[in-house]
């Protein structure tokens, strides 16, 4: 859950969040250049987020397999770890 961490912010009230489409910012500017670049290095791609808000945008629509979401939470969770604010 993105509210678990304060790592993660999410862009919208939690009671207007989609659930297909997950927007989040990191801390920094750099921290977001730094988590795209590394997911795509893991075969997460197209995490860029919107051109209006920044950040990253995980779209998990129906045909999206599990296993993808299980991966992106782990990386999540790996690069909080490893790059603190």
């Amino acid at each position: 859950r993105i509210d678990a961490t304060s790592y993660y912010r999410g862009n919208a009230e939690p009671a207007c969040r989609a659930l297909m489409n997950i927007s989040v910012n990191r801390p920094t500017q750099e921290l977001e250049a730094k988590c795209i670049a590394e997911a795509t290095n893991a075969g997460l791609n197209g995490l860029k987020g919107h051109r209006s808000i920044g950040g990253c945008r995980a779209s998990i629509y129906n045909a999206f397999p599990r296993e993808g979401v299980v991966k992106l939470v782990a990386f999540m969770q790996e690069f909080e770890q490893n790059n603190p604010a």
